[in-house]
């Protein structure tokens, strides 16, 4: 498998590459380039030989005279048009998740669960070749999908990362991180078990959908006692249409997909009471 090239590589495309296609309409079709090979769609096929040895961005004729533009896709591509097991998280919330977290490179990163590797590809960048991501999924049929994923994402199984077929709140009394990321339906049972794996000072990010989760995610933690500076918020996108003089919103946007909670690992409470004793506070 070829290790994928970034957008803007100054490379040519190649065979093995995988390339993204978009339409007139702006429709989208991922594409894994070979010799001989041929693409087919509604507006007709696609010949991959007169996509290969072109630049980046080069616009190939269908055999019905349809035309279609070439680029390597970006993560946000890759992340709306690779096959599902279960929901992804989506650039929007990738981003926001990387960014709330501060999540980098040479960390330690927990993510539960995988799902269908999309949030995964988001870390395993993040936290660069000197990082770790350790991934639990529970179930295989998810677990194989994000294997997949992720191998066709990389263009091999990339070496900072543990895919663990299994439970995360077992999983995590061998583990210690810098940061855990939970997208499960009931991410307050495993409050104790993060704290737990997390250094003081490390960051929880949760994904929830909905307002009860949310709200049971900050009893939990309160009632746990070792989190604090808690704070939710969720991402909203709302695309423009801009043609000369005609500038509006669009009529549709990517609006609420779930709510993204972080909190920071505070000290064990005996120490906090230690250290106070001691220093005469």
């Amino acid at each position: 498998m070829t290790p994928p090239r970034f957008p803007g590589d100054e490379a040519m495309l190649g065979p093995g590459e995988t390339v993204l296609l978009v339409d007139r309409k702006g429709r989208r079709y991922l594409v894994t380039l070979e010799t001989n090979g041929e693409f087919h769609f509604h507006g007709g096929a696609i010949a991959h030989d007169d996509i290969l040895g072109q630049p980046e961005g080069v616009r190939v004729r269908s055999a019905k005279g349809n035309h279609v533009r070439v680029y390597r896709p970006t993560a946000g591509d890759w992340t709306v048009k690779a096959p599902r097991g279960a929901q992804v998280v989506y650039p929007k919330d990738q981003a926001l998740i990387v960014g709330l977290a501060d999540i980098g490179p040479g960390m330690t990163v927990v993510e539960a669960g995988a799902g269908s590797g999309a949030l995964t590809c988001a870390l395993l960048r993040a936290v660069g070749e000197r990082g770790l991501v350790i991934s639990f999924e529970v179930r295989d049929e998810h677990a194989d999908v994000a294997e997949r994923n992720v191998v066709r994402r990389f263009g091999g199984m990339p070496p900072n990362w543990s895919l663990r077929r299994g439970d995360v709140m077992a999983g995590l009394a061998d583990v210690s991180c810098h940061r855990i990321v939970l997208d499960l339906l009931e991410p307050w049972e495993l409050c104790k078990s993060s704290a737990s794996a997390l250094f003081p000072g490390g960051i929880l990010c949760t994904y929830t959908p909905t307002v009860p989760q949310v709200m049971r995610v900050h009893e939990a933690l309160i009632e746990d006692g070792r989190w604090g500076t808690t704070e939710t918020v969720e991402a909203l996108i709302r695309p423009w249409h801009v043609a000369g003089l005609a500038v509006r919103p669009n009529h549709r946007m990517v609006a609420h997909t779930a709510f993204l909670t972080t909190a920071r690992r505070l000290p064990d409470p005996p120490s906090e009471l230690n250290d106070a004793e001691t220093s005469g506070v």
